[in-house]
């Protein structure tokens, strides 16, 4: 039988809207790994590839802000008025691996 830890959780319920615009953002950036492989294969300039690079990492970020604010927002605050406080370590712990 698989155990899990008391802040684990197995899914979230996402609005169809919110599945749209986490995918379109994650397609865009895969777009942008699959520029970055063909850019090697072409035997582009270096500074260009890691100026791509830089872009790929930025939109990642921009992507993990966004969902760790919807995160926030739904499922953090909705456990704290739920009475199950246990939510802000489990919140805690991933800031601190996100920090590394």
């Amino acid at each position: 039988m698989k155990q899990q830890c008391s802040f684990c959780h197995t899914e979230k319920n996402r609005t169809a809207e919110e599945k749209k615009k986490l995918t379109n953002r994650l397609v865009r950036i895969e777009g942008q790994v699959r520029g970055l492989s063909g850019m090697v294969e072409a035997d582009a300039y270096c500074p260009d590839i890691l100026t791509q690079v830089s872009a790929v990492s930025a939109a990642l970020r921009a992507f993990e802000r966004e969902l760790l604010a919807a995160h926030v927002r739904t499922c953090v605050a909705d456990d704290i008025r739920a009475g199950r406080e246990d939510s802000v370590e489990e919140l805690n712990a991933l800031l601190k691996k996100m920090m590394r």
